[in-house]
């Protein structure tokens, strides 16, 4: 019997938030996607960076592509 790590990707959508409509490809359904976006940031040591890190869920009641992610006001 031969098997594959092969897994198809889908195409999903992030809802609301700041990456609202953006479409990104997935991979065995993830239930969370984490978004991150560059802070700048004034007066560090050379290297140090911040992020903003925005959430988004899973939509389980969309079951074909595109799949859906809302965003998650709550979280982190």
């Amino acid at each position: 019997m031969e098997t594959t790590d092969a897994t198809a990707s889908e195409t999903a959508v992030l809802v609301g938030g700041p990456a609202d409509g953006t479409r990104i490809r997935v991979t065995d359904r993830p239930r969370v996607i984490q978004v991150t976006y560059p802070c700048p940031v004034d007066g560090t040591p050379p290297g140090l960076r911040a992020e903003g890190v925005f959430v988004y869920r899973r939509d389980y009641g969309v079951k074909s592509e595109p799949l859906r992610y809302g965003f998650d006001v709550a979280s982190p």
